[in-house]
């Protein structure tokens, strides 16, 4: 695939190889690459994969006017590829629990806000989990160590130097072509990876998105998830007018999950 073979030869480093797709950094950019599947026939395979690049590409545009959320380019060359400004922050899944529960309270409470606002237009993400968050600080409100403040500071200046390897497509994403937290005012939660989301005005698919939230800060930020899921429903609830009913189907979801057990 010529797509692929553009990316070898460039510099870039693979960051992610996972089932579905692998994803690519090469400067300030990633490219999220839809892998073959070789148990597929070949005509099938390449329409699964060119019309499931082109629904997340849709899907993050959408979600990208509602939330903090990358803007994509589909590739129209490429039609398995899809060009995003790499996000730097904090991946949630490895720094939550390293910042102080106040603080955690805090990005709970942003997280609510911006899947509130995904469930109002009908957004669902598919896969909420916070390997799928990354937090976004400005300079003014850092909490970053030392360490990390300088290490930031140095891939600012490298990106900052760099020449822009696509000024199309740079110019075409400015607002978030830049390095995410650069120029930002507040604290964001940008929302990643919407390759299992779709569309839909039903309560129950609302109720599952939030669901695997839960289960997925009780699994994996066990220590404090009872609260932190507190502070996401609060903040859900204060943004979105159907949320009863959504928490009312939750409960009927865990319901049907103790009974098959």
């Amino acid at each position: 695939m010529k797509g692929s073979l553009d990316i070898k030869m460039s510099k870039s480093k693979l960051i992610s190889h996972g089932a579905e797709a692998k994803i690519i950094l090469n400067k300030n950019w990633i490219t999220k690459d839809r892998i073959s599947k070789s148990y597929r026939h070949p005509e099938l395979d390449k329409q699964i994969r060119k019309r499931r690049t082109k629904a997340e590409t849709k899907l993050l545009i959408k979600a990208s006017q509602i939330i903090d959320s990358p803007i994509p380019f589909f590739i129209p060359e490429r039609s398995y590829q899809i060009k995003m400004p790499y996000i730097q922050g904090k991946k949630l899944s490895e720094h939550l629990d390293k910042f102080p529960l106040k603080q955690q309270k805090q990005i709970m409470k942003l997280i609510g806000q911006s899947i509130a606002k995904l469930h109002q237009s009908d957004i669902i993400h598919g896969d909420l989990t916070t390997s799928n968050m990354i937090y976004v600080l400005s300079k003014r409100d850092c909490v970053f160590t030392k360490e990390d403040d300088e290490k930031n500071k140095k891939q600012l200046s490298k990106l900052s130097t760099s020449k822009k390897s696509d000024e199309q497509s740079e110019e075409q994403f400015s607002e978030f072509g830049r390095v995410a937290g650069k120029d930002s005012k507040n604290e964001k939660i940008f929302f990643i990876d919407f390759g299992l989301g779709f569309i839909s005005k039903k309560i129950e698919d609302k109720a599952v998105d939030l669901h695997l939230l839960k289960q997925a800060l009780e699994a994996k930020h066990f220590r404090n998830w009872k609260a932190l899921v507190k502070e996401v429903f609060k903040s859900y609830k204060k943004e979105y007018s159907e949320a009863e009913k959504i928490f009312e189907r939750i409960t009927a979801i865990e319901r049907r999950g103790r009974y098959r057990h």
